[in-house]
């Protein structure tokens, strides 16, 4: 008896030591792992103010100041095309002739129409003044020959309509249809353009849309003719958002004549008329999490700090921070992903 209870002693003893050693060695690499931990390698930039450009640059699709589709008032048979694919045509220029024996022989019609109103209207007006015909009478007749007036008018905007004319002054970018063609009334025999000036439609963000102002300067730059500036000014900018929250700007810009530019081309758009400022910034690398959400490691002694910032406009790897941040500070520009909150830190130059 005293044997067993001597053999349960020990192995209680036994397993009591085998438990403290283990803690002690779990400590002892809690420890280790602390001081491996305390000791992280950090490249740190100094807070300072710095000349910030506020270019905005965005691409932008170019077109044609004047975009018209060319409209037929008359249907029939074309007789006559008057102009091809490029041909430079003047606004009022007679671009297609449609078959027109009918419309004159309705005109004609419709002057006799007329000068026979007319004249029953002159005649009833002497007889009036004559006192030969009542008001009533003579209301009637001058009635009647309005309405002649009004069918004549019909009729010469009629034949005026079966020739078809340029809408504007411009190029002619499509054809649609073929001498002898028939063509229906309302239907398109094709384009023209006016690319003389041109326009680039852009949207941008909601801080952009109240810094900007119609008339700024804008500089377009193209792929096709590179280290060429053309020079543009914003029209207008959209008073409402698109579904994509950002405002639709529209810029003007005028074509030149040695460096031609077509409409459907890209280009790049800066705004240059936003000028520079000297603001607290930082690099672009010192930042954790998004821009909205922005976060920085802030060195104070030996000492990493997680701290919330509030970012305003970007300029190149610049971050322009509004609040958050005093000048002289050290924010880590690498190695943040080794720190937490509140850790040691040794600085590498």
């Amino acid at each position: 008896m005293k044997k067993i209870t001597f053999t349960i002693i020990a192995s209680v003893i036994v397993v009591l030591i085998i438990i403290m050693l283990f803690v002690l060695g779990h400590k002892k690499e809690n420890s280790g792992r602390r001081e491996v931990l305390s000791d992280v390698p950090v490249t740190v930039d100094t807070v300072k103010k710095q000349s910030l450009t506020n270019l905005v640059s965005l691409v932008g699709l170019i077109d044609p100041d004047n975009d018209v589709e060319i409209i037929s008032e008359a249907k029939g048979m074309i007789t006559r095309l008057n102009f091809r694919i490029g041909d430079q045509v003047n606004k009022g220029t007679v671009l297609v002739e449609v078959d027109d024996i009918v419309i004159k022989s309705d005109l004609a019609r419709q002057e006799i129409n007329y000068f026979k109103a007319k004249r029953d209207f002159d005649r009833n007006k002497t007889l009036y003044e004559q006192n030969s015909i009542s008001a009533s009478q003579l209301d009637i007749s001058r009635l009647d020959m309005q309405a002649a007036e009004n069918d004549l008018t019909r009729a010469k905007k009629a034949l005026d309509d079966t020739r078809v004319k340029a809408p504007i002054n411009g190029t002619i970018n499509s054809k649609k249809v073929n001498e002898g063609s028939y063509i229906q009334q309302n239907s398109s025999i094709g384009n023209i353009v006016n690319i003389s000036t041109l326009k680039v439609k852009v949207s941008i963000s909601e801080k952009d849309a109240f810094v900007l102002h119609p008339g700024d300067t804008v500089e377009v730059t193209t792929d096709v003719y590179p280290g060429h500036r053309f020079l543009g000014y914003v029209d207008n900018i959209a008073s409402k958002a698109d579904e994509a929250h950002t405002y639709p700007v529209e810029i003007h810009l005028p074509n030149n004549p040695a460096f031609p530019l077509k409409g459907g081309m890209f280009g790049r758009i800066n705004f240059t008329s936003i000028t520079s400022r000297n603001a607290i910034a930082i690099s672009r690398d010192a930042l954790i999490g998004s821009v909205k959400n922005a976060q920085v490691f802030v060195i104070k002694g030996n000492i990493a700090s997680l701290r919330k910032i509030t970012i305003g406009r970007e300029s190149g790897q610049l971050l322009e921070v509004l609040n958050g941040l005093e000048e002289g500070e050290l924010v880590v520009t690498s190695g943040q992903n080794n720190l937490s909150d509140n850790l040691k830190v040794v600085i590498v130059k």
